[in-house]
């Protein structure tokens, strides 16, 4: 968390590729996450950045402007120097702030997170409803995973039509399906004497001095990258 808040203050370009590349590195090497896993769950987080930055870095005038531009009958798509360096700034250290969730959240269990959210007084709604989202994410994942192999072992995706048909439908039953799931879940809560307070069995881990060394050292060490650079 603090990775993402210094990535995020500095609004440096080295900082930001330092934490990407460091944030990488941990969560490949030390996590024991497969590289080709890891830049596949990058794609969506990149695919947003992508358009934002595109949006941010190209312009629209009547009249050629800036420093790159391409001319259209009623319009010229342009590119100034000053937006691009803005664009890419902007893409770096948002990608940077999504490395350092990434590695927080592929390393860290959601009950520890929420313990730890609990102790430093979260309010208990923001708490419980980040970890039923969070939970509930999973749950359509699921759901949309079994729907979309039920309707491929009956030729639902053998042509083009049929798939756009196949996805309306998969869609549409979607809902349903995974509202009829919260509300087991919910009579699952409930004969497990929920009173409207989720408790997690937490256990004792103390923080090792090696741990607390390596911890400072790269925070010293980002510290470093941006007073230098």
């Amino acid at each position: 968390m603090a990775a993402l808040c210094l990535c995020i203050a500095a609004d440096k370009l080295a900082v930001s590729v330092f934490v990407i590349l460091t944030m990488a590195c941990i969560t490949v090497i030390a996590g024991g996450l497969a590289p080709v896993r890891y830049l596949k769950l990058l794609t969506i987080p990149l695919a947003f950045l992508f358009m934002g930055t595109v949006a941010i870095a190209v312009g629209i005038s009547r009249m050629p402007y800036g420093d790159w531009y391409i001319s259209a009958p009623w319009f010229s798509l342009y590119v100034t120097k000053n937006g691009l360096i803005q664009a890419v700034g902007l893409f770096t250290r948002a990608l940077g702030a999504v490395s350092a969730m990434y590695m927080m959240t592929l390393a860290t269990p959601a009950s520890e997170m929420i313990g730890v959210m609990k102790r430093i007084h979260v309010p208990k709604m923001i708490v419980e409803l980040m970890y039923l989202i969070y939970r509930f994410i999973f749950v359509l994942s699921d759901t949309y995973s079994q729907m979309k192999q039920a309707a491929g072992s009956r030729l639902g995706t053998c042509d083009f039509r049929t798939s756009c048909r196949t996805f309306g439908s998969t869609a549409g039953n979607l809902l349903v399906i995974s509202l009829k799931k919260a509300d087991t879940y919910y009579d699952s809560l409930l004969s497990r004497c929920y009173d409207g307070d989720l408790c997690f069995l937490e256990e004792e881990k103390r923080i090792k001095a090696g741990q607390a060394a390596a911890a400072v050292g790269y925070l010293l060490m980002t510290a470093a990258v941006w007073l230098v650079f």
